[in-house]
């Protein structure tokens, strides 16, 4: 990867995006970055790499949206999290790298699909077994893309919280799941030198791209930006599947 200008020239752009996100902004455009950099290097490795600055990002934003959560969304979501990410890590392990790419692509063009199209229809408040089932959710696309924003979405959402309430839950529960990720990556062997080199040559723009959200909050245009970045998962999906089911 240190030595791969292809790698870089896709890692930039992706990292800053997912910090743009990560600052509440446009939630859910941070699942672009590992399908993007799973079509320079492999899934697990883009997933590793992303892994240490998810953590960074996160501790930049937790000081700006602390105390306001939902913890009643929380304590019925984090619990269910878990489980998906245990269900993930159980997979991850006996899963091929074309088998990874396939699946990453079906989530990215899904989530793509998704957001596009039905992401606003919802209307009716979901029960907490709802609740539930997306934390599972999110919890299992989180461990495997860091792509755990639309299913949570799914949930909140409907729910009309205020919107600072909204951005703060989401913010803490991802927040949690990245730390608890931390333990299952370690565990396969993700979390080695080489990767967190990289993640920390990257750091800086991680940090440009959650000050960048902050500052944009209330001076760009979140629906264009968020149809911008849905439309490359899909187009990212797209491409992933046909690696996976036509590899070279």
């Amino acid at each position: 990867m240190l030595t791969d200008p292809i790698f870089w020239l896709v890692a930039i752009p992706a990292v800053l995006i997912t910090g743009i996100s990560k600052s509440g902004f446009a939630g859910g455009a941070g699942g672009l970055t590992v399908p993007l950099l799973a079509l320079a290097i492999s899934p697990a490795a883009a997933a590793a790499v992303m892994l240490p600055l998810l953590v960074y990002m996160d501790f930049l934003s937790v000081r700006s949206w602390w105390n306001k959560q939902s913890n009643q969304q929380l304590l019925i979501l984090l619990p269910a999290a878990i489980v998906g990410i245990v269900v993930a890590y159980w997979l991850f392990d006996k899963l091929n790298e074309q088998y990874l790419r396939g699946i990453l692509g079906g989530i990215s063009l899904v989530f793509g699909i998704y957001g596009l199209t039905l992401g606003e229809w919802s209307q009716r408040k979901p029960s907490a077994l709802i609740g539930r089932i997306c934390g599972t959710l999110a919890g299992f696309t989180s461990f495997v893309a860091h792509a755990g924003g639309p299913p949570l979405n799914a949930y909140l959402i409907p729910l009309r919280l205020a919107k600072t309430q909204y951005l703060g839950t989401a913010v803490m529960f991802f927040a949690v799941v990245n730390l608890v990720k931390l333990i299952p990556y370690s565990m396969l062997g993700q979390i080695n030198l080489g990767n967190l080199t990289v993640s920390a040559i990257l750091a800086p723009i991680a940090w440009i791209g959650v000050k960048l959200g902050l500052r944009i909050q209330d001076k760009f245009n979140e629906k264009q930006f968020k149809q911008i970045i849905l439309s490359l998962m899909i187009l990212v999906g797209l491409r992933l599947l046909w690696t996976a089911l036509m590899p070279s």
